[in-house]
Parts: structure tokens; sequence; C-alpha cells
């Protein structure tokens, strides 16, 4: 079950969090991305995390990481509070976070349009901010922590482009249009389809990252069409569980040597994805960097009240640090393509939490 689990996840994951602020203090840090300068800061200075939310797969896997990380990179991490996929909420937290002494704060805003004015006040206290997953429209953050989502909308329309023979019809749950990530997704999937693949046609739903949205839309649209052949989920932890349950009550889960099955691509890489894929439940997924993600923001948090800086460059985890602009840098870590082939692959992080 991805969605209907709130309660119980957030109730472990708080339990996890609990236990581990009070002693994640020893280790090595992470190893350093790109070039960094700069001169030690106060020891174990605390550092804040806020969760963006508890009603994804993908999300809490991230929360599962975080004190792990903390312990091996010998930071001081504080109490983590989750806003709930509310900017208000978030807003909020960051204000508390402040007045309990952070010295820096990581946080993952959903809605990245509007946490500008908040990045402005922890500017002036000088606080720096690591934004993980998102990068805000506007505001200055110490470092985004991300994957380059564009490249997510093209791996989903050349896979499901390919797999369709260039024609036939396929609906698309987008992600909030408010977020950098659902923008960037949306794009590059529909600037490679209309290049690519100008034969199949897309339906875009508009999901507010909510499954129950994308399972409406599902209803919808195979009332209307049902020769939809392909779907593209642009992110699973919300969206595989409510997908799968509508499809199986229309006797449509099938295998993919099935003249019924439907072509499904995700984003996101969690552990029941991966097993849909060897199911045949669906075909790929771009695993979402979760682990690294949670190793690399608390990383780049730690460094910068240490008073280092960074450039553009390759780093020593296989990503790349670029200048998006305005004097934004973004380290992108990789994503991978995961289908039936390569499911199994160890190195993936889907393959190894809870493990």
């Amino acid at each position: 079950m991805i969605l209907k689990r709130r309660a119980v996840v957030s109730v472990a994951v708080v339990a996890a969090f609990a236990a581990a602020t009070a002693g994640c203090n020893s280790s090595d840090s992470a190893s350093s991305g790109g070039s960094a300068t700069g001169t030690g800061g106060d020891a174990k200075p605390p550092i804040a995390v806020d969760l963006p939310r508890a009603d994804s797969d993908f999300w809490n896997s991230y929360a599962k990481y975080i004190p792990q990380f903390a312990k091996e990179g010998d930071i001081n991490l504080m109490t983590p509070t989750n806003s709930q996929n509310d900017i208000a909420k978030l807003v909020a937290n960051a204000q508390a976070l402040t007045a309990q002494g952070a010295k820096a704060i990581v946080m993952a805003p959903q809605d990245t349009g509007a946490i500008a004015t908040t990045l402005t006040m922890l500017e002036s206290k000088k606080i720096p901010v690591v934004s993980v997953d998102t990068r805000p429209d506007k505001g200055k953050v110490f470092m985004v922590v991300r994957a380059d989502n564009r490249a997510y909308g093209q791996k989903a329309c050349e896979f499901l482009g390919e797999k369709l023979g260039g024609k036939g019809k396929v609906i698309e749950f987008q992600g909030s249009l408010s977020s950098v990530n659902g923008r960037d997704r949306s794009e590059a999937f529909a600037e490679c389809m209309k290049s690519k693949f100008p034969g199949i046609t897309i339906f875009e739903e508009p999901t507010e990252w909510e499954g129950a949205k994308a399972s409406a839309a599902l209803q919808t649209r195979l009332a209307q069409h049902p020769d939809i052949k392909g779907i593209y989920m642009q992110a699973g932890g919300v969206f595989l569980a409510p997908t799968l349950q509508l499809l199986k009550s229309k006797n449509l889960l099938v295998p993919p040597t099935d003249p019924k099955h439907i072509f499904i691509v995700s984003n996101d890489g969690i552990p029941q994805e991966f097993d849909a894929i060897r199911k045949g439940e669906i075909d790929a997924t771009v695993s979402q960097p979760a682990d690294l993600y949670a190793k690399y923001a608390l990383h780049y948090a730690k460094a910068a009240v240490e008073g280092k800086t960074f450039t553009p460059g390759p780093t020593d985890h296989d990503s790349t640090i670029i200048d998006v602009g305005n004097g934004v840098l973004e380290d992108q870590l990789p994503a991978p393509l995961v289908t039936k082939d390569n499911v199994d692959d160890a190195s993936l992080w889907g393959n190894q939490i809870g493990k």
C-alpha cells in the first residue's frame, strides 16, 4: 500500500528519528563534491531537516536514510520536522527550527515558488539552506541536491515511444506544475514526444502529486479512450498503488505479452516499483537516488556551516555540479532507468533499503 499508511509510517519514522538524533556523533564526514574551500566552524553545530511529506514511499525512504547518514557524517542532527506537503507548515517549521538554534536547514519545498520569503528570512539570519530534489524558483540556497529532472521526462518518452512503436495513446500523470520537478518532467516529456513520436497522442493530467487525482483521471480517460496503451507516472511513490488497483479492477493488469497490457514507466525507484517490474505490472522506472539525496544534503549542510564553498564541475561521487543561474549551484546526481533487464542490480538503493 502506498498512500494509506500515513499514520503508521509517520509514527515509525518519528520514532526512528527520536532514537537516532541523540547519537549522530561518530564516523567520518561524507566525501566532498566539486571543488571546496573554507575553514572549520563550530564543533558539531545543530543541523535541521524538514521532511516534505509522509504520504509517499519515496520520501519515507529518504527519511529513513537521514539518521543513517547523519551518524556517518558525524552530524549533530536536530529532531526532523515534517511539513506534510503544506507550504505554510514548512514556513512555520523553518521559523521554529531557527528559534531552536539550527545552523543550517535541509528542506525539500514542494511548492518551489512560495518559499522565497522564507529563504530571504533565513539568509538574513545567515542560516544556509540545502534544497533537496526541488529547486526554489527564487531565493538563495547554498546547494541544490537533485537529479536532472528533464532527463526523467526524456527517458520516459523514449521508453514509451519505442514500446508503442511511435503511435497510440498515452496518459501522463503530471506532478504539480508549481514545482520545478513537475514542470521539468512535463516539458521534457512533451518536447520529446512532439519531436520524436508525433504519432502518439498525450493526455496530460495535472495531479498536484496526489494519487487520488491520478486515479480519477485514469478512470475517466479509460472510459473515453479504452485503447490507451501507455502511462507515464511522474511519481511512483504516490501513483503506483492507485494505478495498479484501478487497472486490476478493469482486468487490465496483465503481463507485457498480453495484447491488453498497458506499458507503464514511472519515476522514483522505490522497492514497490521494482516488485511491480518483476511481476510485469509496470515496465520501467527512473531511480531517484533517495539515499544520495540524504547523504549529500547533509554533507552540503555541514560544509556550509564550516564555511566551505563549491564551484561547478565534476564531483567525486559520479555527479556534476552546475550553475543554474543567480549564483545557485545544483549537484545533479545520477538517476538510471530501471527495467526488467537491470531491476535486480544490487547497487540500486531500492534493492538495498531495509536490508
